[in-house]
């Protein structure tokens, strides 16, 4: 989620501002520029781990995502996943986060079943974990034909609250 900022005031000449936490020659439409840039930048979502696999060609059971010490909070989980070599018959993949609060909970994407390598899916998943839950992903992968099917798969982990 990205913010737009406003753009940069124009030069303009007022007397000094002086507040506690800004002072000194700053006009008022630079102060209240500066306090919004502050609360924006204080509100951006935190990146806290990144997962990129590439050239899979099986099922990947649940798996960690290595990120610092969880907190209780709001976390964005993403995931994005494209064919990279199609089946020679025909393949399937889903993705699935999972975490903890109070019970086990998971999240699955539709199944990505084009088998083509413009074939593309992805799932992201607002969650409320508990303190040092898990925050899991696994694929369910099926292929037929002599060729099997390979994908690349990205995910992200945000904390927004």
């Amino acid at each position: 989620m990205s913010s737009v900022l406003a753009p940069i005031p124009e030069f303009v000449v007022e007397r000094p501002v002086s507040d506690d936490r800004i002072s000194g020659r700053v006009t008022h439409a630079m102060r209240y520029w500066l306090l919004s840039l502050t609360g924006r930048v204080d509100n951006t979502p935190e990146r806290l781990g990144t997962v990129e696999k590439t050239t899979q060609a099986a099922s990947l059971s649940a798996t960690a995502i290595a990120v610092p010490s969880i907190a209780p909070g709001v976390y964005r989980l993403s995931a994005a996943a494209r064919i990279t070599r199609a089946a020679s018959s025909s393949s399937s993949l889903t993705i699935t986060f999972g975490w903890t609060q109070v019970v086990a909970c998971t999240d699955s994407s539709a199944a990505m079943t084009g088998n083509t390598i413009a074939t593309t899916g992805s799932l992201v998943a607002i969650v409320r974990a508990d303190q040092a839950t898990n925050l899991t992903y696994a694929t369910t992968y099926a292929s037929s034909g002599a060729t099997a099917m390979q994908y690349r798969l990205d995910i992200c982990v945000e904390q927004l609250v």
